[in-house]
């Protein structure tokens, strides 16, 4: 099976434009391919792990991937999805970001000459001169016509700023850019960005010709991996320090039954036939798929070693098995009161909640275990002394944490 039909076959195909000459570019390994990524944080998330292990199988298959760091767009902020306008930041916090990015992606690209290449929007947008674009490029866009757009139509009830109005622009400036000084000849992102793309192709074949070789093709369920990107507790990075590597195994551990070989088939590298294998599989099979799945990708983010623990530990937890590493979170002396912390503090400092009003619901609710007993008053405390030697602190059925004074 080629790359493009085993991309159709994964189910990551939404929309394309032009598909025949789609087709032949990515099958041969001639197409130069950019999708975007703005740096809002400092850290990955799994909403993005879609775009990156789409650009790792296109590499696979020859093609050259560009990723764009959207420096220069951060300064704007996309409206795509959004009810809000996003917090301005800092020339110095972007930049930090981009950095950080670059050092993650490296695990799922290849970088260097011939191979992938990194880029940031800032290097050609923040040294345009502002009627020269007005002039050059806005001249090449219906305002009716973008008003029209999907990722624009949420945000007029609230009231759409001309500075994210200019957004499209921008992004559609960025593929006319990179085709005329990268050889890049398609775009990919998510299908929240469909109007955005569309823009950028429009734009190439205004001001170069009809005949202009550039595509385009959208991301199915991207919008949804964003979605997955955000837990209950907060995002799941794809940065160790910020998601060690057993909590980002309980993630995709934890994925709903609907959503698992979705997942394998979208996610991971593994054989489709063997993924179709699994599509009868069904109870308990299922909990095998999860595993699977959760190896796997703990595998392509943080490494087999950290994959191996993090199987190991779920299965320690979950009483199948010996050998596993409990994830270990440290209290200082500090978050003592009188020699003791009060249960409520403590589940707060493992991580196990985000804040002590959620805390108290979980114990008044039963879901807190500490050491395997069952605790309901939500003023128990726990001595300096039991701190010492650890305790394991449970909460629901899934998420634990051994807590120990450092």
């Amino acid at each position: 099976m080629k790359i493009y039909d085993e991309l159709v076959a994964r189910g990551l195909i939404a929309q394309v434009t032009d598909e025949a000459e789609i087709r032949e570019l990515v099958d041969n390994g001639k197409a130069t391919f950019y999708i975007g990524f703005d740096p809002t944080a400092d850290s990955l998330h799994v909403g993005h792990f879609m775009a990156l292990c789409l650009m790792k199988r296109l590499q696979m298959a020859g093609n050259r991937p560009i990723a764009l760091i959207g420096g220069g767009t951060a300064y704007i902020g996309d409206p795509s999805g959004r009810t809000d306008m996003r917090s301005m930041m800092t020339k110095e916090t972007i930049q930090h970001n981009c950095e950080c990015f670059k050092e993650q992606m490296s695990k799922f690209i290849e970088f260097g000459e011939g191979k992938a290449q990194m880029v940031n929007n800032a290097d050609w947008l923040l040294g345009l001169n502002y009627i020269e674009v007005l002039r050059d490029v806005g001249a090449c866009f219906s305002v009716n016509r973008m008003l029209a757009a999907e990722c624009y139509k949420q945000r007029m009830e609230k009231g759409l700023s001309f500075l994210e109005f200019n957004y499209m622009i921008m992004q559609s400036y960025d593929f006319y850019h990179l085709y005329q000084n990268y050889g890049c000849n398609m775009q990919f992102g998510g299908d929240d960005q469909w109007s955005n793309m569309l823009g950028g192709t429009e734009l190439i074949r205004r001001k170069l010709g009809k005949d202009a070789y550039a595509m385009t093709i959208t991301l199915l369920l991207n919008s949804e991996g964003k979605k997955m990107g955000k837990t209950a507790s907060g995002a799941v990075w794809l940065d160790p320090k910020k998601t060690p590597p057993y909590d980002f195994y309980q993630y995709w551990r934890n994925v709903d039954d609907k959503d698992v070989l979705k997942c394998i088939r979208m996610l991971t590298f593994l054989p489709l036939e063997e993924i179709n294998a699994m599509d009868k599989w069904e109870g308990s099979q299922l909990n095998r798929a999860k595993e699977i799945l959760a190896y796997e990708l703990t595998k392509l983010v943080h490494g087999e070693e950290e994959a191996k623990k993090a199987e190991a530990s779920a299965k320690a937890l979950f009483g199948q098995g010996a050998g596993g590493e409990i994830p270990t979170e440290q209290i200082s002396e500090c978050d003592l009161i009188d020699g003791a912390i009060d249960i409520l503090t403590m589940l707060v400092k493992a991580g196990l909640v985000p804040s002590k009003s959620e805390a108290r619901r979980a114990v008044e609710q039963g879901g807190v275990t500490v050491e395997g007993e069952k605790v309901t008053n939500i003023k128990a405390i726990f001595t300096k002394e039991q701190l010492a030697a650890g305790l394991v602190v449970k909460r629901g059925k899934k998420s634990f944490k051994k807590v120990i004074l450092g």
